[in-house]
Order: structure tokens, then C-alpha cells, then sequence
């Protein structure tokens, strides 16, 4: 069948160096892709939320099967518009509708949808602009540090630790007064903090059943050691030995099982990808967000790992039939590490030549911001590449991420070099 995947990052490429190793993809476009995914499919340069011109792709390329990559089209319903246009109803999709992709599109959705289904998570309260003399008054009564998140999409960025409560007050007046995160920070979660280490959480669903795919570790700050601001992702491991068996079982049956019975419970048609962020506070699972499609740079480190057809996973996932549908996994280790352009997550220059790819010519360099200009390729974004190595241990796997990293240049490169080094050293609870 003729498959479109739509999103131009990381996580897109990543998707699409795996769905085009399928016997079932005829032919794979991407849009509107990226550098990285032009040498395996056909690109199309349509914008994700220009759901009219990706309707009439689908029409003309006879396309079976859609992948929608990143959330924002997800939460702007682009299930909704294909469902409900006769030519477009039969494209199979994988990603919710706008219903569902409230999971990610509104924190205080997903966390009354937590609280309503007795999903272990942490206590907080929403807030928005006219209430902010009540809000301080709640920061009054909370213990630091205390979690701050905008309650829309916000790349990622949108959620601010304070480690007294006045910083906290600062911190939801810039969010709620000056808007910080624009619309997305309209209403503000104050969070109790979970102590505790965190685990990124992937499954496939067609709404009645699920299968599990293999779970990773992200860094999200963007100094060594985890100092600095949240960014999109700076690298990811896969498998994460905190997640021993005993802990991914209390997983599935305290979150995972609870979530999908829930949104059947709730009626909310829900065929796609779930990301489960997921604290590990000794040793029990809580749960810190959903999101409503696959993690970024985590897809670049799980797809690796994945021995079974994914196509076919996918297909059935939309079709509603992955009941009684296993998946294989390869226990051998994934390391992910993100090359960014200087000053990311803030104000970074686009345009930088980038030297070493065509030496370099190993599959599992993936483009995030990148770009074609008089045939070479420039740097176009914070995140540009993500470089993933693989062994049999977690020290192998470091190892060749960090040799391939080191073949790559550009002016202003950054990359953390302790990506996976804290579990190195884990010694548990």
C-alpha cells in the first residue's frame, strides 16, 4: 500500500527509516520531510495543519495509510476533517481525533481524565489569568519545588520547576500576565513534584487493545549533569534498567490498562500512538503527562529496537485489529544523542554548513532541522540531528553514538556528553 507520513523532524525520519523496510509500503511520501527522509521516500512539501492539500495527496497518490508524527496537527483535528469528507474517510490513520488528542493538547484535561480514572498521578490545580490572587494564595499552602505547566502545546518547553514559592509566583505571572508561552499558558497547572526518575512510556493502541513498545529515557535539559532550561529532548536510551520487568508489569496494569479502558469507558475513539511520561518514585509508577503521539528524540532510539514489521502493527491499529498482535523487540541498547545549534533553546542562528554526513554513512543519523541549500545541507533549526549508536551493552552503544557524533561539524555544534552516563552509575532505590 502507498503510505504518507506526515511531520518533517527527527521523529518523522526515524518513522520512516523503519516503515520504508516493510514488504506492505509500495511507495512512501513524507510531508513535508526533511533531507534525511528525501534518500528513503518521496517528499511532498505540504505543511503539516494544510489539511485540504493533504487530503488531495491522498486522493491523487491512492495513499491507504496515514502516520501523523507531530501533536499539532493532532489537536487542530485532522482525523476529524479526513473522517467526516466522504473521498477521505477510508485513509486508514494513525493518531487520535481532536477528542482524544486532548490527553496532550490540554494538561488539565489529561489530568481531570486521570483523577476521574484513578490513574496514580501527582495532585494539582488549574489556573487562569483572573485567578492569579487565588493561585498565589494556593503556591502559599504548597511545599517546594513546585511544577508549573502551560496548559497547552509548548514544544516541550512549556513546564517551569520554582524552588520557592515566590519564584513560583514569579513564574505563573510571566506564564498566565506576560504569557509566556502565548496562548498555551492561558491556564497554568501548579503540580505537587514527584521525586523520582523518569521513563518515557510507548504504546500502540486501536482504542480496545494495545501492544507495548519499548520504553526510553529522555534528557530534557540542556546542560550536563540535567542544569540549565528544558529543551525538546537532548538524547535518549533504550531499555532503561530501572524499568525492571516487575515495574513495566506495574506499569501496564496501574497505567497503561486503566488509560485504555478509560478512554473506552469515555467513548473517546482512540487509534494511535499513547507516550506515557512516566515517574519512577520508589519504585511505583505515577504518571506525568500523555502525549498524544511518539516521543522525539526517543523514536530515534526505540525504532532500532524494533524487529517486527511496523507497518503491519500500524495498519492494524487503525483498522481496529491488533488484538492478539505481538511485537518483537531486540534486547541489544540504543543511545540517542541530539546535536543542536548553539543558543538552543533560545536564540540560534540558521544556515551553518554541516560537514561529515556523506562520510558518515550510517543509517541512524536522523535529520531534525536541516535543510538543502545549493546541495548542501544547512543547518534549519534548535535540534538538527539526532545520532543514535547501538551495542550490546549500554557502554557499546555510547560509544558508537559519540564516535559517529564526533565525525559531524558544524559552526556553533553543541551535544551533551553524558547521555546515559546516570544509568551507567544507577544503583537503584
Amino acid at each position: 500500500m502507498n503510505i504518507l507520513i506526515i511531520g518533517n523532524g527527527g521523529r518523522e525520519h526515524a518513522l520512516t527509516w523503519k516503515i520504508s523496510q516493510s514488504p506492505l509500503c509500495d511507495k512512501l511520501f513524507v510531508a513535508p520531510g526533511n533531507p534525511g527522509t528525501e534518500n528513503i521516500a518521496q517528499n511532498v512539501e505540504i505543511a503539516t495543519d494544510d489539511f485540504h492539500a493533504l487530503g488531495q495527496l491522498c486522493q491523487a497518490e491512492n495513499i491507504a495509510l496515514m502516520i501523523v508524527g507531530p501533536e499539532a496537527p493532532l489537536v487542530k483535528g485532522i482525523r476529524d476533517y479526513f473522517e467526516s469528507d466522504p473521498r477521505l474517510k477510508d485513509v486508514l490513520i494513525v493518531g487520535p481525533g481532536k477528542e482524544g488528542a486532548q490527553l496532550e493538547g490540554s494538561k488539565a484535561f489529561s489530568k481531570q481524565f486521570m483523577l476521574r480514572n484513578n490513574i496514580p498521578t501527582a495532585k494539582a490545580k488549574t489556573f487562569i489569568v483572573s485567578e492569579l490572587n487565588n493561585a498565589f494564595d494556593y503556591i502559599s499552602t504548597c511545599k517546594p519545588p513546585i511544577v508549573l505547566k502551560a496548559d497547552g502545546l509548548a514544544a516541550g518547553k512549556g513546564v517551569e520547576i520554582a524552588l520557592s514559592q515566590a519564584e513560583a509566583k514569579a513564574v505563573i505571572k510571566d506564564m498566565l500576565v506576560n504569557k509566556k508561552f502565548g496562548e498555551a499558558s492561558a491556564k497554568v497547572l501548579i503540580e505537587e513534584f514527584l521525586s523520582g526518575i523518569e521513563l518515557s512510556v510507548f504504546v500502540l493502541t486501536d482504542g480496545k487493545d494495545y501492544v507495548m513498545l519499548p520504553e526510553a529515557k529522555d534528557y530534557k535539559r540542556i546542560g550536563e549533569g540535567d542544569t540549565g532550561p528544558n529543551t525538546g529532548g537532548m538524547g535518549a536510551v533504550s531499555p532503561v534498567n530501572f524499568a525492571t520487568p516487575a515495574f513495566m508489569k506495574k506499569v501496564e496494569q496501574e497505567v497503561v490498562k486503566p488509560t485504555i479502558e478509560a478512554l473506552k469507558r469515555e467513548a473517546i475513539d482512540y487509534k494511535g500512538f499513547i507516550f506515557v511520561g512516566i515517574m519512577n518514585v520508589g519504585g511505583n509508577p505515577f504518571v506525568i503527562e500523555y502525549n498524544a503521539r511518539m516521543g522525539d528524540p526517543e523514536t530515534q532510539a526505540i525504532m532500532p529496537r524494533i524487529k517486527s514489521d511496523l507497518a503491519g502493527l500500524l495498519i492494524a491499529a487503525a483498522k481496529g485489529e491488533l488484538g492478539g498482535k505481538q511485537i518483537e523487540i531486540d534486547p541489544h541498547f540504543s543511545v540517542t544523542v541530539a546535536l543542536v545549534s548553539a543558543g538552543y533553546p533560545g536564540t540560534y542562528e540558521k544556515g551553518k554548513l554541516i560537514q561529515g554526513l556523506h562520510s558518515n554513512t550510517d543509517k541512524l543519523i536522523f535529520h531534525a532541522g536541516t535543510k538543502t541549500e545549493k546541495g548542501n545541507i544547512v543547518t534549519d533549526g534548535g535540534r538538527v540531528l539526532a545520532v543514535t549508536g547501538k551495542g550490546n551493552t549500554l557502554e557499546q552503544a555510547r560509544q558508537q553514538a559519540y564516535e559517529k557524533v564526533s565525525e559531524i561539524q558544524w559552526d556553533g555544534l553543541y551535544y551533551r556528553k553524558d547521555i546515559g552516563i546516570d544509568l551507567l552509575n544507577y544503583k537503584g532505590f
